[in-house]
């Protein structure tokens, strides 16, 4: 009889072992942007957990919510964790529940519209996207409207001009403008008139159905299809490296082939930019060869559910 119930506890930390594990394995996926893997990962099923590896699996569930802009759900997640974090009597734990609470209401990217620009917090950022308004992304790299994503991040000069007119609007900008942000130059040649021509006829092909590009007298405007602005969604804080900086943000020690498949970069782009910030004072490392991580105190201004790879609602 004994024996019998040995064998059942023995079972039942194995689950619980196997457990935690998921949930691991599910923050690990949140943080290089799987987001519907991670969520397969949190909704296996589970025995009862201790106090302490419940507060960790609803963090991993606030964590999923939040990447997805999904606020109530996370909110009722940090409750739910901040109970058990109690329960559990780890000051830590309880610390770190309250960190991502707080995060709920600190500003986590800029809107501009209209020439003007101000901060956003997540919910904010969530009935933005539930608007008429057409929205140019420029964290996400993707412009979108009414449940419509045209995704630009392979495109960079398209994006370059969908920015530069979105933040003009109901403005023009002129041609001159257009190639310095789209193309670096300092002055527009007849080359330079020539090849924004073909990616204005390009852009007027992408945003079909959600905005059309009219030519002006001096150079060319955005015009919504529908009812709503035209606006942009910014970064707080942009840089060469913001998407580097915005992962070690946290503390936590990273290796560069883990920052790169974070961040969607080449290893040697991330290489880069670790050592142009170390040489800054930015970021410093520890270990040699594979062992070697990466880390920096926590830097504000740097949101990092906005910048980590992964589709937010409707892309």
């Amino acid at each position: 009889m004994l024996g019998a119930a040995l064998t059942t506890l023995e079972r039942h930390g194995d689950r619980v072992n196997a457990a935690h594990a998921r949930h691991l394995e599910a923050r690990r996926l949140l943080l290089i942007g799987q987001l519907d893997a991670a969520e397969r990962a949190l909704a296996a099923p589970a025995p009862p957990l201790p106090p302490a590896l419940t507060a960790g699996h609803e963090m991993a569930v606030a964590g999923l919510a939040l990447r997805r802009l999904q606020t109530g759900a996370a909110r009722a997640a940090l409750v739910r964790a901040g109970h058990a974090a109690r329960a559990a009597g780890i000051p830590a734990l309880t610390a770190e529940v309250a960190s991502l609470s707080a995060g709920m209401t600190a500003p986590a990217a800029r809107l501009i519209a209209r020439g003007a620009a101000r901060t956003l917090v997540l919910d904010d950022i969530g009935d933005l996207f539930a608007s008429n308004a057409v929205v140019v992304d420029a964290c996400r790299h993707v412009v979108r409207a009414s449940g419509i994503v045209v995704a630009l991040a392979t495109r960079p000069v398209l994006f370059a001009l969908a920015r530069a007119l979105g933040e003009a609007w109901p403005a023009d900008v002129p041609r001159h403008l257009l190639v310095a942000r789209a193309f670096r130059g300092k002055e527009a040649d007849e080359s330079h008139r020539a090849r924004l021509r073909v990616e204005i006829g390009q852009l007027r092909a992408a945003l079909r159905g959600l905005a059309g590009v009219n030519t002006t007298t001096r150079g060319f405007a955005l015009v919504p299809c529908g009812v709503g602005d035209i606006v942009v969604l910014a970064p707080l804080v942009e840089e060469p490296h913001a998407a580097v900086l915005a992962l070690l943000a946290d503390g936590e020690a990273w290796s560069s082939s883990a920052l790169a498949q974070a961040s969607a970069a080449s290893p040697r782009t991330v290489q880069r930019a670790l050592e142009s910030l170390a040489a800054a004072g930015r970021v410093q490392s520890f270990g040699r060869g594979r062992a070697r991580r990466w880390i920096t105190p926590p830097v504000p201004g740097f949101p990092t559910m906005l910048l980590l790879p992964g589709p937010l609602p409707g892309g």
